[in-house]
Protein backbone atom coordinates (compact mmCIF):
# COMPACT_ATOMS: atom_id res chain seq x y z
CA UNK A 1 0.00 0.00 0.00
CA UNK A 2 1.32 3.41 -0.94
CA UNK A 3 2.46 5.52 2.00
CA UNK A 4 -0.04 8.34 1.59
CA UNK A 5 -2.61 8.37 4.36
CA UNK A 6 -2.85 11.65 6.22
CA UNK A 7 -1.95 9.97 9.51
CA UNK A 8 1.14 8.34 7.97
CA UNK A 9 2.21 11.65 6.44
CA UNK A 10 1.81 13.38 9.80
CA UNK A 11 3.87 10.64 11.50
CA UNK A 12 6.68 11.07 8.95
CA UNK A 13 6.69 14.84 9.46
CA UNK A 14 6.68 14.47 13.25
CA UNK A 15 9.58 12.02 13.07
CA UNK A 16 11.54 14.47 10.90
CA UNK A 17 10.83 17.32 13.31
CA UNK A 18 11.95 15.15 16.24
CA UNK A 19 15.19 14.44 14.36
CA UNK A 20 15.79 18.20 14.29
CA UNK A 21 15.16 18.71 18.01
CA UNK A 22 18.85 19.57 18.44
CA UNK A 23 18.16 22.59 16.18
CA UNK A 24 15.36 23.72 18.50
CA UNK A 25 12.50 22.39 16.39
CA UNK A 26 9.23 21.32 17.97
CA UNK A 27 5.96 20.17 16.48
CA UNK A 28 2.76 22.15 16.88
CA UNK A 29 0.04 20.08 18.52
CA UNK A 30 -2.56 20.94 15.88
CA UNK A 31 -2.06 19.79 12.29
CA UNK A 32 -3.00 21.72 9.19
CA UNK A 33 -5.00 19.07 7.36
CA UNK A 34 -7.21 19.69 4.35
CA UNK A 35 -8.14 16.08 3.67
CA UNK A 36 -10.92 15.92 1.11
CA UNK A 37 -9.96 19.22 -0.53
CA UNK A 38 -8.05 19.55 -3.79
CA UNK A 39 -4.47 20.78 -3.59
CA UNK A 40 -5.12 22.72 -6.81
CA UNK A 41 -6.32 25.76 -4.86
CA UNK A 42 -5.26 27.72 -1.80
CA UNK A 43 -8.93 28.17 -0.95
CA UNK A 44 -8.98 25.42 1.68
CA UNK A 45 -9.88 25.88 5.36
CA UNK A 46 -6.60 24.73 6.93
CA UNK A 47 -4.49 26.34 4.18
CA UNK A 48 -6.16 29.64 5.04
CA UNK A 49 -5.53 28.97 8.75
CA UNK A 50 -1.86 28.20 7.99
CA UNK A 51 -1.45 31.44 6.04
CA UNK A 52 -3.14 33.40 8.85
CA UNK A 53 -0.84 31.77 11.44
CA UNK A 54 2.23 32.58 9.33
CA UNK A 55 1.18 36.24 9.10
CA UNK A 56 0.66 36.23 12.88
CA UNK A 57 4.16 34.83 13.49
CA UNK A 58 2.84 31.63 15.08
CA UNK A 59 5.38 29.39 13.32
CA UNK A 60 8.75 29.66 11.64
CA UNK A 61 9.03 26.41 9.65
CA UNK A 62 6.43 24.64 7.51
CA UNK A 63 7.09 20.90 7.23
CA UNK A 64 5.23 18.82 4.65
CA UNK A 65 5.51 15.20 3.59
CA UNK A 66 5.69 16.15 -0.09
CA UNK A 67 5.44 19.48 -1.94
CA UNK A 68 2.19 18.54 -3.66
CA UNK A 69 0.60 18.07 -0.22
CA UNK A 70 0.92 21.84 0.17
CA UNK A 71 -0.21 22.80 -3.34
CA UNK A 72 -0.25 21.36 -6.82
CA UNK A 73 -0.10 24.74 -8.52
CA UNK A 74 3.32 26.23 -9.37
CA UNK A 75 1.78 29.71 -9.25
CA UNK A 76 0.27 29.10 -5.80
CA UNK A 77 3.55 27.57 -4.63
CA UNK A 78 5.36 30.73 -5.70
CA UNK A 79 2.81 32.82 -3.75
CA UNK A 80 3.35 30.67 -0.67
CA UNK A 81 7.13 31.00 -0.94
CA UNK A 82 6.71 34.79 -1.12
CA UNK A 83 4.54 34.65 2.02
CA UNK A 84 7.12 32.44 3.76
CA UNK A 85 9.96 34.79 2.80
CA UNK A 86 8.05 37.89 3.90
CA UNK A 87 7.54 36.40 7.36
CA UNK A 88 10.86 34.59 7.82
CA UNK A 89 9.31 31.13 7.52
CA UNK A 90 11.38 28.23 6.19
CA UNK A 91 9.94 25.34 4.19
CA UNK A 92 10.83 21.64 4.43
CA UNK A 93 9.59 18.70 2.37
CA UNK A 94 10.40 15.49 4.23
CA UNK A 95 10.59 13.25 1.14
CA UNK A 96 12.11 15.73 -1.31
CA UNK A 97 15.22 17.90 -1.38
CA UNK A 98 13.55 21.04 -0.07
CA UNK A 99 14.74 22.53 3.14
CA UNK A 100 14.99 26.30 3.01
CA UNK A 101 16.62 26.45 6.42
CA UNK A 102 19.90 26.00 4.48
CA UNK A 103 21.44 28.00 1.62
CA UNK A 104 21.50 24.89 -0.63
CA UNK A 105 17.80 24.31 0.02
CA UNK A 106 16.98 27.92 -0.87
CA UNK A 107 19.02 27.60 -4.07
CA UNK A 108 17.19 24.39 -5.04
CA UNK A 109 13.83 25.98 -4.37
CA UNK A 110 14.69 29.11 -6.37
CA UNK A 111 15.82 26.97 -9.31
CA UNK A 112 12.53 25.06 -9.23
CA UNK A 113 10.52 28.28 -9.10
CA UNK A 114 12.51 29.68 -12.03
CA UNK A 115 11.61 26.63 -14.11
CA UNK A 116 7.97 26.91 -13.05
CA UNK A 117 7.94 30.56 -14.14
CA UNK A 118 9.56 29.63 -17.47
CA UNK A 119 6.97 26.91 -18.04
CA UNK A 120 4.11 29.31 -17.27
CA UNK A 121 5.54 31.98 -19.61
CA UNK A 122 6.24 29.45 -22.39
CA UNK A 123 2.68 28.17 -22.15
CA UNK A 124 1.45 31.76 -22.53
CA UNK A 125 3.49 32.24 -25.69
Amino acid sequence: MEFNSLDAQREACEAYIKSQRHEGWSCLPAAYNDGGFSGGSLDRPDMQRLMTDIRAGALDIVVVYKVDRLTRSPADFAKLVELFDAHGVSFVSVTQAFNTTSSMGRLTLNALLSFALFEREASGE
